[in-house]
């Protein structure tokens, strides 16, 4: 699937071209940044987490981390990373590219507002070197995302 489904997700929404490709990684939030030239903080990474459906993501600042208490007030309970091999499975996406975008199966998708505080974001684009760049209202949409959550916190801290 990877990059292709996320391809046909876009057509959807006339944004192919958006999607950028580079020559280089960009798996990782680091990468990501230095490729595009931002801050860390406005990748828009995405967690791939168990559920009691099998799966759910949360799409959050490349600056922030899960944090437990507020995610089982959130969820109702604990936030389980999927496993490397689960996450392809449940997604269709490898890590490093994975994305809410063109997946595998019809996952839940959150947001956390910790992207809010940004007027565009770049997620990847289901592959380990390519990217978009989105206002938070289209991430939202074109997420096809359930709500937006606060279930994170700096990595700062």
């Amino acid at each position: 699937m990877g990059i292709e489904a996320v391809r046909e997700h876009f057509k959807t929404y006339n944004m192919v071209e958006k999607i950028m490709e580079f020559d280089q990684s960009s798996a990782t939030v680091e990468q990501a940044a230095a490729t595009i030239g931002v801050v860390p903080a406005r990748i828009a990474k995405t967690i791939s987490l168990r559920s009691e459906e099998g799966a759910l993501l949360i799409v959050a600042a490349g600056d922030t981390k899960i944090e437990n208490k507020k995610f089982r007030e959130e969820f109702g309970f604990k936030a389980r990373m999927l496993a490397p091999d689960d996450v392809l499975k449940m997604t269709g996406h490898a890590i490093g590219g994975v994305c809410p975008f063109g997946l595998k199966y019809d996952l839940d998708v959150y947001l956390d507002e910790s992207l809010k505080r940004f007027t565009s974001v770049f997620p990847a684009c289901g592959s380990t070197n390519s990217a978009i760049e989105l206002t938070c209202e289209e991430l939202f949409i074109i997420s096809n995302a359930v709500k937006w959550v606060d279930v994170c916190k700096s990595n700062e801290c």
